[in-house]
């Protein structure tokens, strides 16, 4: 059965100071919330052994997760993180492929592929990002690029492999822009991701896969997004930096 998730991407925000005065502030606000899902935090690299402290200081009452990896396993790769790192630090989530690291880092399906793999390989949740340009929703293309990005990353896993990944659905032009699509918008798309993963794996695997929407997703329209029965929570980003707000979304279900 598949599992609500809010994830908070941090992105390239805070300062230390402001890291941990934000996970504690969370972490309090959590202590006190009735939330029926899990909440993930995504930090800085730099970051993630203070967030993980905390967590633990919680009981785990929050999961920890990193914003990229490296396709690579180890080397001469400066400035690159691996996955047995991020694994030896007892995190359990890793962002791929969000439309900031395709767009500005150039990362292809391919590349997506391997980061995968080496996530997989240490018993990190890979949350995979897949979503279309604005031109291409205009052009009525938007179907059929993200079922492109999700084959071509993800399809050559085993049933049981994909099993341990979170889609997480992300129309480009929603990112920052403070346009969200239309809880229809997106209850379509995640019910189309649904149905190709069904078509491949079957529909228990289908049925069993979290997929969140990712896309200016807020505490003013999280309720009506998550009640869509293909919406299993958010990959949120700007709200993630108000605990107030990021704690109302993880509420919301």
């Amino acid at each position: 059965m598949r599992k609500n998730i809010v994830a908070g991407n941090w992105k390239m925000n805070t300062t230390f100071q402001e890291a941990e005065e934000l996970i504690a502030d969370i972490l309090e606000k959590l202590e006190t919330a009735e939330n029926q899902c899990e909440v993930v935090v995504c930090p800085p690299s730099v970051y993630l052994e203070l967030a993980s402290d905390y967590a633990n200081d919680y009981d785990n009452l929050l999961s920890i997760g990193a914003q990229n990896v490296s396709e690579h396993e180890k080397g001469a790769y400066t400035g690159e993180i691996a996955a047995s790192m991020l694994a030896s630090m007892n995190m359990q989530y890793c962002i791929v492929g969000h439309s900031e690291r395709r767009k500005y880092f150039n990362e292809s399906n391919e590349q997506l592929a391997l980061k995968v793999e080496r996530l997989l390989e240490n018993a990190i949740r890979p949350i995979f990002c897949c979503g279309e340009q604005l031109d291409e929703r205009e052009a009525d293309q938007h179907f059929k690029v993200v079922e492109t990005q999700i084959k071509e990353a993800l399809f050559h896993f085993s049933a049981d492999e994909f099993s341990n990944l979170v889609i997480a659905y992300e129309p480009v032009w929603a990112i920052g822009t403070g346009k969200t699509a239309t809880a229809a918008q997106a209850q379509e798309m995640h019910a189309f991701i649904r149905r190709i993963i069904a078509e491949k794996y079957g529909d228990k695997t289908a049925g069993d896969t979290t997929i969140l929407y990712g896309g200016s997703c807020n505490a003013g329209n999280a309720k009506e997004l998550f009640a869509n029965p293909d919406v299993d929570g958010g990959l949120i980003g700007g709200a993630s930096l108000k605990a107030n707000d990021f704690v109302a979304i993880a509420n919301s279900f």
